[in-house]
Formats: C-alpha cells, sequence, structure tokens
C-alpha cells in the first residue's frame, strides 16, 4: 500500500507540474497572439491595406 500511495504523490506532483506548464504557455501564446495582431495591423496600415511578403523586394528597388 505505501508504493501506491508513493506513485500517486509523484503523480499528483508531476500533473501539477504540467498543469503549470499548460497555463504557461496559455498564457505566452495569448501574448504572441496580441503581439502577432498589432504587427499585422501595423504592417496593414504602413502600407496601405497591402501586406508585404518576405521575398518581394520593396518598391524602390
Amino acid at each position: 500500500m505505501d508504493k501506491i500511495e508513493e506513485r500517486l504523490a509523484h503523480l499528483i506532483r508531476a500533473n501539477d507540474e504540467l498543469s503549470d506548464v499548460v497555463t504557461e504557455h496559455s498564457r505566452t501564446i495569448e501574448r504572441l497572439e496580441r503581439q502577432v495582431r498589432f504587427l499585422m495591423e501595423r504592417a496593414r496600415a504602413d502600407t496601405d491595406g497591402g501586406v508585404f511578403v518576405g521575398d518581394e523586394q520593396p518598391p524602390h528597388w
């Protein structure tokens, strides 16, 4: 019975740690999504509605 309780305690701790990691990753993803939206809006405003594709040459070339 002690072995089962010990394993259960380890599993509970591992579950809590993984839950913390998932929560942190969720917050990071939300923050990154907000940053991407902001950058996309700024890019649209800077190009008057056009989207700059990284492999295109700028218009002044």
